[in-house]
């Protein structure tokens, strides 16, 4: 868990708005965020887990950049609080 506070937003996690599948039970897994007017589609779920007031998805992009978000299901409010950039090799000119 260090690795992941090392790459954290600042001090605050950081607001997001998440695009969701429900899944065949209703548990929602997040497939785009809207990130200072950009949506970014997020292609791999690397990982998620439970916390006793939150729900945890480890994602990445195509660029394979890696996003941690949170999800605080009795405020249904999504934060984004660890961002990693992928591979550079990976990206599209001009991103």
């Amino acid at each position: 868990m260090e690795a992941l506070l090392e790459g954290s937003v600042e001090d605050e996690p950081l607001t997001v708005h998440v695009e969701c599948h429900a899944g065949y039970r209703g548990e929602q897994t997040p497939r785009a965020i809207l990130l200072h007017g950009r949506r970014i589609e997020l292609v791999t779920l690397l990982d998620q887990w439970l916390a006793p007031d939150h729900r945890y998805f480890k994602t990445a992009d195509a660029a394979g950049d890696i996003y941690l978000l949170r999800h605080d299901q009795a405020a249904d409010r999504w934060e984004l609080t660890m961002f990693q950039r992928g591979d550079p090799s990976r990206r599209e000119p001009g991103s």
